[in-house]
Parts: structure tokens; C-alpha cells; sequence
């Protein structure tokens, strides 16, 4: 087994592009990364997924995290890798996926939503867990499950999470948010997406500053 570290961020945001285009990433992209953004995840089940994920990787600096969501197969591991792809999040533990994709050196955050799962995917090396949809679990839901789970694997909760929830995540310790369709929806455009990256961007750093 082995475990690639989550990256230390300024800030704990993940933005999820499902359903972008090719012809839209680059400026999606472009402001994201303006407004602060430093981990950008692009699906799977996206029109040419890998094509975004290409130009999202040489449109963003090197720091920046790009990579692919919904994860299935070991093949899509070694596609992402091909065309530069860092980070792997996927909507299961598949113990396989998961460790293909660190012997590629990739950051690892496959979905979970019972001890069980969160459990197994410690044991199969993930860098972080995805509690998802976290809207379901709720800050309460992930608390309870958190106090069986390693200190040092980073908790992330994804799906239904907004600007306006990371206040009472953070109360139960999670820092680390991935925001779909709060920030992103097919079709919005680019300036849109930069709008509500800046708004998310912002409402992070005033929790930050506050001490919650």
C-alpha cells in the first residue's frame, strides 16, 4: 500500500466541472485559478473529459491540482496519467483504481459514505476521503464517522455543499469542500464561474479568519 500525501492548499476547495466542454475550459479554467482556486476536478462522465482535462492542465500553473472525477477503471487511471492528470477522485474504494493511481504518484480521493467504506479506503492508501453526498450525512453524520477514521487522512464533503455550509462543517473539523453545482453548471459561463469562484474564495477565507 502505498499513500501519496494530500497537498498542503491555502485553501481546501476543489472546483467539479461536470459537464464542461472542451471549448469552454480554458477560460473556466482561466478564472478559477484567478480567483484562488488550486485543486480542479473534471468528471468523467463530461463531453471529451480528457480533452478539457488536457488544456485545464496546460492552461493552469504547475501548482495548481487537475485531474479527473468519477473514476472507474484502472484504464481511465492510465489515461488521466498520459495527459498530465494529478489528482483521481472517484465515487467508490476500488482498491485497484486506487492503487494504480498512487503508483502513478496521483493524489487519491475516492467517494465514501459508511465507516466501512471510509475504513477500506484508509487501508487501500487513499490520500483523502470524499463523503458523498455529504448534504445527506451532514456535518453531525461525518463527525460520528470521523472519530474512528486516521488523524492524518483528510476529510472532504461533497455534494450539496455551498459557500453557505462551510461554517458548520468546519465546526466538526472538515476544511476541505468539493463545490459542483454551487459553482458550476453545463452551459454557465466563464464569467459566471468566476463570479461565484471569487464569492466561494472569499466566504473560505472569512471562515479562515474568524478561527471556526
Amino acid at each position: 500500500m502505498m499513500r501519496i500525501k494530500f497537498p498542503s492548499m491555502k485553501r481546501g476547495l476543489v472546483a467539479i466541472l461536470r459537464g464542461i466542454k472542451p471549448d469552454e475550459t480554458a477560460g473556466i479554467v482561466d478564472g478559477l485559478v484567478e480567483a484562488g482556486f488550486t485543486a480542479i476536478e473534471i468528471p468523467l462522465n463530461s463531453p471529451e473529459p480528457f480533452r478539457s482535462i488536457e488544456i485545464a492542465v496546460k492552461r493552469a500553473p504547475k501548482e495548481v491540482l487537475i485531474g479527473a472525477g468519477t473514476v472507474l477503471s484502472i484504464e481511465d487511471v492510465d489515461r488521466l496519467e498520459s495527459i498530465g492528470g494529478r489528482l483521481m477522485v472517484s465515487p467508490n474504494v476500488d482498491r485497484e483504481v486506487i492503487a494504480q493511481a498512487a503508483s502513478h504518484g496521483m493524489v487519491t480521493m475516492p467517494g465514501v459514505f459508511t465507516p466501512t467504506e471510509a475504513l477500506a479506503a484508509c487501508a487501500a492508501g487513499a490520500s483523502a476521503l470524499k463523503f458523498f453526498p455529504a448534504s445527506v450525512l451532514g456535518p453531525s453524520g461525518i463527525s460520528a464517522i470521523g472519530a474512528v477514521l486516521p488523524k492524518d487522512v483528510p476529510v472532504g464533503a461533497v455534494g450539496g455543499v455551498s459557500n453557505e455550509d462551510f461554517a458548520a462543517y468546519a465546526k466538526v473539523g472538515v476544511r476541505t469542500f468539493g463545490l459542483g453545482s454551487s459553482l458550476y453548471k453545463a452551459g454557465m459561463s466563464a464569467n459566471e464561474v468566476a463570479r461565484r469562484g471569487r464569492a466561494a474564495i472569499a466566504a473560505y477565507d472569512a471562515l479562515e479568519g474568524s478561527g471556526t
